[in-house]
């Protein structure tokens, strides 16, 4: 009875004890150099607030048994809105698309740089505001934003994305299509009007970028209900023109280059005729310049020449 009773016994410790085996080892946590963790309490007898921060780098911490622990990005990211699908980022090809301020819909393309606040007390506050609810990705599946980075990706293109499209949205909207692309005046303006503006679209471009620096550092914070991301800088790399627009662009510039081929063929011929009747009147007045000339233009190997003379024979050398 007693070695049943001690099987019993053994059993029930068993079963007891690797729960609290595997919280005492699941209770332990490290951090890589580029990651940082926020730590909820998640035992059965504890409430789910936030525990602790473990820094990014750190080594083997004991974090608490059954907590929940939510990694996010510790280093510089990057976020590229680009049509080329060789250079998109997690949220695939992805150009914005905004008015100009005479209505043409130009493409932005760029590419913003921006770090996670570190704080403890700036990510205790963002952990609570969005580390625990979940984002929809480009699949359609929802993510926390520390699920990896198809988790941030549907953090930042719900929460991010559409303060970057509004700040690109109005500082575009300040300047008209031919501003920022100088080959809209082609179908928009003369010619000479298009030359006029193609200097300035490089500074033009530049204040775009600028103004939507300017516009995010202080749009971020208040849409997002805290300083949460920091070193937000947005480099602008292409403007892109409407395909329709585009293509009545090319045609315009095939146009203009047949044009200039014509004219050309027009001023050497002008030339040619030019050159022509100034040697004629030279050689009235120097008939023996004439003469010369003709020798010049003879064929390599002429030993014979008699002008003048019907009976002139011409024999080349051998």
């Amino acid at each position: 009875m007693s070695y049943r009773i001690g099987v019993i016994a053994g059993v029930i410790a068993a079963v007891l004890g690797l729960p609290t085996l595997i919280g005492l080892v699941g209770g332990l946590e490290r951090t890589g150099a580029g990651e940082v963790a926020v730590v909820r309490d998640g035992g059965p007898f504890d409430d789910n607030a936030i525990r602790q921060i473990i820094d990014p780098g750190s080594g083997i911490t004991w974090a608490g048994m059954w907590s929940s622990v939510h990694a996010y990005p510790a280093q510089q990211r990057f976020y590229t809105i680009t049509a080329d699908p060789k250079r998109a980022t997690a949220l695939g090809v992805d150009v914005v698309t905004t008015p100009s301020g005479d209505g043409v819909n130009l493409g932005i393309e760029g590419t913003l740089y921006f770090t996670l606040n570190l704080d403890h007390e700036s990510l205790r506050r963002f952990d609570d505001r969005y580390g625990t609810r979940t984002f929809r990705g480009q699949d359609d599946t929802a993510r926390h934003a520390w699920e990896g980075d198809e988790g941030w990706a549907a953090f930042f293109g719900q929460a991010v994305r559409p303060v970057i499209d509004n700040a690109m949205r109005v500082q575009v909207g300040a300047h008209r299509c031919a501003e920022l692309v100088a080959s809209c005046a082609l179908v928009q303006e003369t010619g000479a009007k298009a030359e006029l503006e193609a200097g300035d679209t490089v500074t033009n471009v530049a204040k775009v970028q600028n103004g939507v620096n300017a516009t995010l550092a202080r749009d971020l914070p208040a849409m997002l209900g805290g300083d949460f991301i920091t070193g937000v800088r947005f480099n602008l790399v292409k403007v892109t023109l409407p395909a329709e627009v585009q293509k009545a662009v090319d045609r315009s510039l095939a146009a203009a280059a047949l044009v200039s081929e014509a004219r050309a063929k027009v001023a050497q011929a002008q030339a040619e005729a030019e050159a022509d009747r100034a040697r004629q009147e030279g050689y009235l007045k120097c008939p023996a310049c004439a003469d010369i000339d003709r020798l010049k233009s003879l064929p390599q190997g002429i030993t014979v020449y008699a002008p003048g003379n019907a009976d002139a024979v011409v024999v080349p050398s051998r």
